[in-house]
């Protein structure tokens, strides 16, 4: 399309972009802007959990980066304010969860069962496919922590000699596949109960299925943050286990 674009045209539009890339506002703008053209799309389409706001903005920014060559370093620069607010929106989780606090007492028991067999079939199950096609010890390490938040999964990761970046690319694919198709399965699957659906969407995906389970039920939302924060902690303890087995 450039190639259509008088030549004086094309030199100021670089310039502009030369400009505006300088600025770390930019970046943020960009990485705001897409979340809330996915949102406006989401919600057109009834909220279908296909219709995921923060995979449209991971495609959208992706593309904008390719296409301008812009380094991910100098993306970061401008957006690490959105990266600094993640730790301020995890902390809020404990609000939903203090109301249900009475709910968590009661279903103590079955928490700490669905806990333990859904971060252990999450690690073992992954790192098991991944070895029977073939996978390096790098690669399967690596994929184990997938249904981890990403801080947590990447440092279980590095300390276990596996790659965090790889690490990092399969819980974002985790957590938008499962707040995408969790629902769905959960509804074929007969789950009625909130909180126990939540419990499912927090273990399975972590940060972006806890965002998915606020915005339909407050129940979810409270242990969907709480199967997070748990499954993180247990899978830091089983996964060297998990793997000493494989090893």
């Amino acid at each position: 399309m450039q190639a259509d674009l008088p030549v004086d045209l094309q030199t100021e539009l670089q310039d502009v972009w030369v400009y505006l890339s300088a600025s770390p506002l930019l970046h943020l703008t960009l990485t705001l802007a897409a979340y809330q053209a996915g949102m406006w799309i989401y919600r057109r389409g009834k909220m279908n959990p296909l219709l995921n706001p923060v995979l449209f903005a991971v495609v959208v920014l992706v593309a904008i980066l390719i296409s301008t060559g812009t380094s991910y370093d100098t993306f970061f620069e401008g957006a690490q304010f959105v990266h600094f607010l993640l730790g301020p929106a995890t902390v809020s989780l404990a609000v939903p969860l203090y109301r249900q606090f009475h709910r968590v007492r009661e279903s103590a028991l079955a928490i700490v069962a669905s806990l333990l067999t859904g971060a252990g079939f999450a690690a073992a199950s992954a790192m098991g496919i991944a070895w029977a096609l073939g996978a390096g010890r790098e690669t399967i390490i690596s994929i184990g922590p997938k249904s981890v938040t990403a801080p947590v999964a990447m440092g279980i990761a590095e300390s276990l000699g596996g790659l965090p970046s790889l690490t990092a690319v399969l819980v974002i694919a985790t957590g938008i596949l499962g707040a995408a198709l969790g629902p769905l399965v959960l509804n074929l699957a007969g789950v009625k109960d909130w909180a126990s659906r939540g419990f499912a969407m927090g273990t399975g995906a972590h940060g972006i299925g806890t965002a998915r389970a606020l915005q339909v039920n407050e129940v979810a939302g409270a242990f969907s943050g709480l199967a997070m924060g748990l499954n993180a902690l247990a899978t830091a303890i089983l996964l060297p286990l998990v793997w000493s087995i494989f090893r």
